[in-house]
Order: C-alpha cells, then sequence, then structure tokens
C-alpha cells in the first residue's frame, strides 16, 4: 500500500494502520479506510493528504488523552496503600476487633478490572473457592491466608489496569511493578504540580489577575517545586528557608518569591482537596521568614534615585539627537505629571478631556485604583500633546513599535530609554520610574501639600479621611500646582 493508496474497483482509497495501543479508541478497528473518488493516481496523492493529516490528528489526541497522569506515581503508591490497609482491616475484622473498615479499597475500580481483565475475575473465583476449603479445613488460619492472598492479587493487578487505561512505555511498567514489589521505592516529588500551578493559574485568572503578575508567580512557585524535587526534600518551613537562602536575591525580591508561596498555599488550602487532605494539619511553610535586611550604605547604594532637572534636560536632547521623537516626548510627558510609564503610553487621544475650563489627562487605566485620575496638562506640555493628538494614527498619543505577550505598551520605550540613560552614563539606581520620583521631589519644594501631590501621582494617603471621604481638589487647584514643576531647558 505504497502512500497509502490502494486502487480499489477503479477507485482509489486512502488507507492507514491504527496503531495498536489506540485500536479501542477506534471502535476495535485496525485500518482506517475512505474512498477518494477518483481514479487519477496523480489527483489521489493530493486529495489523501488532508485525510491523513485529520486521522494522525486523531491518534494523536487519543494517545495524548490516555498520557499517565502527572502524579500517578503517588496515586499508584497510594492505592497499594489502600489495598494493604483493607488488607490489615479484613484480618483484624476476622479475629474479632471492633471499629474496622470493611468497604472496598478506594482508586480500585473492580468492576474495570474485571472487564479488561477476565483472567483476574477467574482467579478471583478460584481463590474464593479455595478461602472456602481453606476455611472449611484450616479454620481462621485459612481466612486470614485468604485475604493475603487477595491483596495481593489487587496489587498484581493494577499494572495490567493501567495499561488497559493509559498508554504505558516499557519504563512505566518497569517502575510500577517495582512499586507492587516494594512501594516504598517511589522517589519523592515535590506536591507543587504542573495540575496544581495550572489551577491556580485558571483561579488566579478568574479574580481578574494581571497576566503578568500570574506568570511571575508561577516562575517562581515553579522554581520551588524544582528545588524540592532536586533535593528529595518536603514542603516544609526549613525546605522554604533553604531554597530562599539559594536563590542569592535582594531582600525585596525574596519576599516576593515568599509571598507567591504564601498566596499559593491559602488557595490550596481552600481550594485543592488533595492538598487540604494532606496539610490539614500543618501552617503555611512560608510564614515567619527572617530574611536579611539592607542597611546603611548598603541600602543607599541599591535604591532608587531620582533626576535632576539638568539630567532630565540632558536626557531629552540626547533622544532627540538619536531621532527618538517619541522617547522625547515621553520624557517630558513624565517630567511634567509624575505618571507611570505604562499610564503615558495607555493615553488616547480621547483621553484628553476639559474639567472646570482645564485641558486634562483622563488616566482610566492604571495599577491601582487611586491610579485612575484626572491630572492638568502642564503649560509645557500644551504644544506636544497638540502635536501627538493631531499626528496619531491609532488613537494613542504616543507611539510605540509593539507591545509584550502581557499586552504591555510601554515595553519598547522602556527598554529604549533604558539603553538611553545607560549611554548617558546612568546606573542602575536610575530608571523611567525616577522620573516620577524628580516630579514629586520638585512638587514637595514648591510646598504643595502632600495629599494634594498623592492625588496627582495616584498615591493613596493611607487615611480614610482622605482616601475615602475626601473628594478631591478642585481642577484649578491641580492645575496651578502642577504648573508648579520648573520648565526644563529644551532646544
Amino acid at each position: 500500500m505504497a502512500n497509502n493508496l490502494e486502487l480499489q474497483g477503479g477507485t482509489y482509497h486512502v488507507r492507514l494502520a491504527i496503531p495498536k495501543d489506540v485500536q479501542v479508541a477506534f471502535g476495535g478497528k485496525k485500518i482506517l479506510s475512505q474512498s477518494l473518488k477518483t481514479g487519477l493516481r496523480s489527483e489521489a496523492m493530493v486529495k489523501r493528504l488532508p485525510v491523513l493529516s485529520f486521522w494522525k490528528k486523531q491518534i494523536q489526541d487519543v494517545r495524548n488523552s490516555k498520557k499517565l497522569p502527572e502524579e500517578w506515581q503517588e496515586q499508584f503508591a497510594t492505592t497499594l496503600d489502600r489495598i494493604e490497609t483493607y488488607r490489615t482491616n479484613q484480618r483484624r475484622a476476622l479475629i474479632g476487633e471492633d471499629n474496622v473498615i470493611h468497604s472496598p479499597p478506594k482508586g480500585v475500580d473492580m468492576m474495570q478490572v474485571f472487564n479488561d481483565h477476565p483472567e483476574f475475575l477467574d482467579r478471583i473465583i478460584s481463590l474464593v473457592k479455595i478461602s472456602r476449603q481453606m476455611r472449611d479445613r484450616d479454620g481462621l488460619s485459612g481466612a486470614l491466608q485468604f485475604q493475603d492472598q487477595f491483596a495481593h492479587a489487587l496489587k498484581a493487578a493494577l499494572p495490567g489496569l493501567h495499561e488497559s487505561l493509559y498508554t504505558l512505555s516499557p519504563d512505566d511498567r518497569v517502575e510500577m511493578t517495582t512499586l507492587v514489589m516494594d512501594p516504598a521505592s517511589i522517589k519523592s516529588k515535590s506536591p507543587i504540580t504542573k495540575s496544581t500551578l495550572k489551577a491556580f493559574r485558571a483561579y488566579r485568572e478568574s479574580r481578574g489577575a494581571e497576566p503578568k503578575n500570574i506568570a511571575m508567580q508561577e516562575m517562581r512557585l515553579t522554581s520551588l517545586s524544582d528545588f524540592l524535587a532536586l533535593h528529595q526534600r518536603p514542603l516544609d518551613f526549613d525546605a522554604v528557608s533553604a531554597w530562599l537562602d539559594s536563590l542569592s536575591l535582594s531582600t525585596k525580591t525574596l519576599n516576593q518569591y515568599r509571598l507567591a508561596g504564601s498566596v499559593f498555599w491559602k488557595w490550596a488550602m481552600k481550594h485543592d482537596i488533595r492538598w487540604r487532605e494532606s496539610y490539614k494539619d500543618k501552617t503555611s511553610p512560608f510564614d515567619n521568614h527572617d530574611l536579611p535586611q539592607v542597611r546603611g550604605k548598603i541600602r543607599s547604594d541599591t535604591e532608587r534615585k531620582d533626576f535632576t532637572l539638568d539630567d532630565l534636560a540632558k536626557l531629552h536632547a540626547a533622544a532627540l539627537n538619536d531621532g527618538q521623537t517619541t522617547l522625547a516626548d515621553l520624557i517630558l510627558m513624565g517630567t511634567y505629571t509624575g505618571a507611570r510609564i505604562e499610564e503615558l503610553c495607555r493615553l488616547r487621544v480621547e483621553h484628553i478631556i476639559t474639567v472646570d475650563g482645564v485641558h486634562s489627562f483622563n488616566i482610566v487605566e492604571s495599577k491601582t485604583k487611586a491610579g485612575i485620575r484626572v491630572v492638568p496638562i502642564h503649560p509645557a506640555l500644551k504644544s506636544v500633546v497638540k502635536r501627538l493628538t493631531e499626528n496619531s494614527k491609532d488613537g494613542y498619543l504616543l507611539q510605540t513599535s509593539s507591545h509584550n505577550k502581557y499586552d504591555i505598551r510601554s515595553d519598547a520605550l522602556g527598554k529604549a530609554f533604558g539603553r538611553l540613560k545607560t549611554v548617558q552614563g546612568f546606573g542602575s539606581q536610575h530608571v523611567f520610574h525616577s522620573i516620577r520620583k524628580t516630579a514629586i521631589t520638585q512638587l514637595v519644594r514648591a510646598d504643595v501639600t502632600g495629599t494634594l501631590i498623592a492625588e496627582l501621582v495616584g498615591h493613596e494617603t493611607g487615611t480614610v479621611t482622605f482616601d475615602v471621604y475626601n473628594q478631591g481638589a478642585s481642577a484649578k487647584q491641580k492645575f496651578r500646582a502642577i504648573a508648579k514643576i520648573p520648565r526644563i531647558k529644551t532646544s
């Protein structure tokens, strides 16, 4: 059957042998066949391709659906343990002990075992007959011996049961046989599995968490999971402490890793039945860690610093000289608003509004609730905003070449600023966010009140009076405040 074609009665048929491991899913068929309704070989060669592609995808889908669960070793060992517990309880019942469990072991679908392995059913029937003979002949000792034989038969059937339900590799078969003989041989693996992380991701997404934050949490949890598996350690306080020590990160970043674990733990204890059962008597291993504290000169050397107004003038001029007009505009907008870079990059033409006669930016997308605000347009920005509005091609004030997978529009401009400031001699302590610090510093030096500064830059004050009950400053009050930021020198 060259090229999967066969000529039948003058008409070509495409045919494909079904692999043995998936034949059950195809109703027991061994061959798939379909008429191509043509007697021309050249036409049949073309028409066979989409049919073969569809069949091969079906086979692959079946194989994927028959993959062993990620935690199959733990589940397998648990089932073996339940069989052993069942055997022990039955023996205890036979000798007259009270308060024992007589129900069949969970995790073993006996009807499935019998359907897939008739020989096992025959074995059970034979054992029952033997047990009766043993009871008649040997009394209690015969009945006890039967329970041992029955449990042994159940354990021996497990690999065959899995073979009927899943596609097993030779290594899987060997490992199952080994586990039946020695359940303790299972290697300790991390309880933070891919399927658990997938469920956690789905939960976070359903609650509207930012995709980037979800990805960062998942990355940190994967780091912990890999650490636990590599070092064969249980998830406890000491393991988490050792993991944090192994990361060699700043205190702030270490705390973010710890918090990712804490959020995951709280979710799992509430929404994951297996997790809740495994850790029902445990406290969170992510609490009460003494992270290294950074003090004095070391802390000063690692904190972000603000730019001076002369620094910003220098950066603006450098951007223009490099032909990066959009970046130069972004620097000016940051200087005269104190806004975050992503807030600025998401401003659209319709976000230029007039409130009580004051032209303003309506910031409707921000990382915090307090960040949703109206900021008057600084006099130094009026001509820039007019030009950006007139030249907008996609509705946004600032044009950017791309945005990253998290739909962050500022990604390319942020990287461009990083390159620009490095060339101009600024180190890691100076980033675009430093411009925000500059704006706040200038407002403080102009004697603008703290609550008004917080309102302009999108910060909460931390007091109920201002954050809950206060309706905010008027547009004219905010304009007078923002206008106090000094103009930088521009060419």
